[in-house]
């Protein structure tokens, strides 16, 4: 006789062929009868109620606030490669999670030898400055891009702050004293936050090596930043300004929470994490690159590069915190 409500509680269904991420909140997370078990009082679009979940078919479950879980449902969970993460609303917070990820290491391996290949490094950072950019400059020399992209982005800054009607005074950013910036700043560096804890769920989710950037280096997060870089224009400032406008007019709010909260809506909205793991699976497809010859390789950070790599450079200081 088969155990369990669909007999498939021994069953292992492939990643590839699984739906992705699902969103839980408010609610408790058990296992009965082979099943997974959430009952709700009502989060986000999941309407209050009793749900039974088809954790075979699901690669991660991303628990929001209020969601509590069992030790028998981790165990079903862990038992079936089923991620279980522990996330702010909406994913503007990574708290903690069981190690999870693909079966198989084939998307890890693919980041690890592009990252040590220059010439397949320099087309995957020429490739990011594309999207960032939305234009392919390709005789354009890497510290000529950086100098094009922080121009865009001194304007990205300056409009969007005049759309939202905030002063702006430039980027400015003390990591000794984070609170002693303005509020457009400090608004930036909570939406900023935010964006890269999305950006760390997305490169858990399909397996990808957090440490191996291509733009970034010395991070233990150094992807994550690339990836959180990405999307600045597009969801990083509009969040940011928007909440500093808030509590410009109305100083009873906290910026933290405010900016936290418009994340969250932002984020689910336009299917951010999402989003951001199909950006991560068109950056490092197989048939896209070809390696150039080391000689003709250019070197990706200042000053001489490292005889044996060819490559160097701290670019940990061009995330969003420190950009001019």
């Amino acid at each position: 006789m088969l155990s369990g409500r669909l007999g498939l509680e021994t069953a292992r269904v492939p990643h590839a062929d699984r739906a992705g991420v699902l969103w839980i909140g408010r609610g408790r997370l058990s296992a009965e009868d082979g099943t997974l078990h959430f009952v709700t009082a009502g989060d986000g679009d999941l309407p209050a109620g009793a749900y039974d979940i088809p954790y075979q078919t699901v690669s991660c479950l991303l628990c929001q606030p209020g969601t509590t879980v069992t030790h028998d449902a981790v165990r079903l969970l862990a038992r079936h490669g089923t991620a279980v993460v522990m996330v702010g609303s909406g994913g503007a917070r990574l708290y903690g999670s069981m190690p999870f990820g693909p079966d198989d290491s084939r998307l890890a391996r693919r980041q690890a030898q592009w990252w040590a290949d220059p010439g397949l490094r320099l087309a995957i950072t020429r490739r990011m400055y594309a999207w960032r950019l939305g234009e392919v400059l390709q005789e354009a020399s890497l510290d000529s891009l950086r100098g094009i992209e922080g121009v865009r982005v001194k304007e990205s800054y300056r409009l969007t702050a005049l759309r939202h009607g905030v002063t702006w005074r430039g980027r400015r950013y003390d990591r000794q004293d984070p609170d002693g910036a303005d509020l457009p700043n400090q608004a930036l560096n909570h939406a900023s936050t935010a964006v890269v804890a999305a950006a760390q769920i997305a490169t858990a989710a399909v397996g990808a090596i957090p440490q191996l950037g291509f733009i970034h280096e010395d991070s233990g997060i150094a992807f994550c930043l690339d990836v959180a870089d990405l999307f600045r224009e597009a969801v990083t400032l509009p969040v940011a300004f928007a909440a500093a406008r808030r509590v410009q007019d109305d100083r009873r709010l906290d910026l933290e929470r405010e900016v936290r909260r418009l994340c969250g809506q932002e984020f689910r909205r336009r299917k951010l994490v999402t989003d951001m793991i199909e950006r991560i699976g068109a950056l490092l497809r197989a048939d896209t690159l070809q390696p150039k010859r080391p000689e003709a390789v250019e070197h990706l950070g200042p000053g001489p590069a490292p005889a044996n790599l060819q490559t160097g450079g701290e670019r940990d200081a061009h995330d969003d915190r420190s950009d001019p």
